[in-house]
């Protein structure tokens, strides 16, 4: 006959957890110390070095990068923007060109012609609009020691409407005009859009309504 000593469960719950416990911290080390032994641990901690020196580098060359990429793009908004203003300059300059031109030939017919007395030069119409006709003339006094002329000019238009002859003068009548040697004389004429404007006539009347000088040219597209 054997005779035990009855020990309690949980006493013996406990001790089987002490037992575990101790054989799980054992199995634990003993897995450190051969990773240890094997090198694995080592191995890893160079790998991750590694790997933060090539994440550091690859954030210094995108730095790098985007700094090159926004210069790029600034000097593209200059170059554009010096681009523009050369194009500016340069309407700019065919503006002046045609303004010295039309002055060019503004001056060349005041050189003496011909004859003496009141003379309408360099009458020059063009359509502007469909509705619009500008016009630009030159009224000069040749002769010596010329007395200052008061008149009056007027403008007519003529041409086709609704397929029939039509002619339209200044709305507001003849304009006052006034010179000694020359003047000259610009404006604009609006006329119905439906109107074909062949040619224009312009005149000079003296004070007493007489036409001292005309001029009739095609109008120009």
């Amino acid at each position: 006959m054997i005779v035990r000593s009855h020990v309690p469960w949980p006493l013996r719950w406990a001790a089987a957890a002490v037992v575990l416990g101790f054989s799980a911290a054992i199995a634990l080390w003993a897995f450190e110390f051969g990773k240890s032994i094997a090198g694995l641990d080592r191995d890893a901690k160079e790998e991750l070095s590694r790997l933060r020196a090539e994440i550091a580098q690859l954030k210094e060359e995108h730095a790098r990068s985007r700094h090159v990429a926004d210069t790029a793009e600034s000097l593209l908004k200059t170059e554009r923007t010096a681009q523009e203003h050369l194009v500016q300059q340069l309407r700019q300059s065919e503006s002046e060109r045609q303004l010295l031109q039309a002055d060019l030939g503004f001056f060349e017919k005041l050189l003496p012609t011909s004859g003496e007395g009141l003379q309408l030069r360099g009458l020059r119409a063009e359509a502007r609009s469909p509705g619009q006709v500008r016009f630009q003339m030159l009224v000069v006094q040749n002769g010596k020691a010329p007395t200052e002329f008061k008149g009056r000019y007027e403008v007519q238009l003529n041409g086709l409407l609704d397929g029939k002859p039509w002619s339209q003068l200044l709305p507001d009548g003849p304009k006052l005009l006034q010179l000694k040697l020359y003047t000259r004389v610009e404006g604009t004429v609006d006329h119905p859009a439906a109107a074909v404007i062949k040619t224009v006539q312009a005149r000079v009347l003296d004070a007493q309504g007489n036409t001292r000088a005309s001029q009739s040219v095609k109008v120009l597209p």
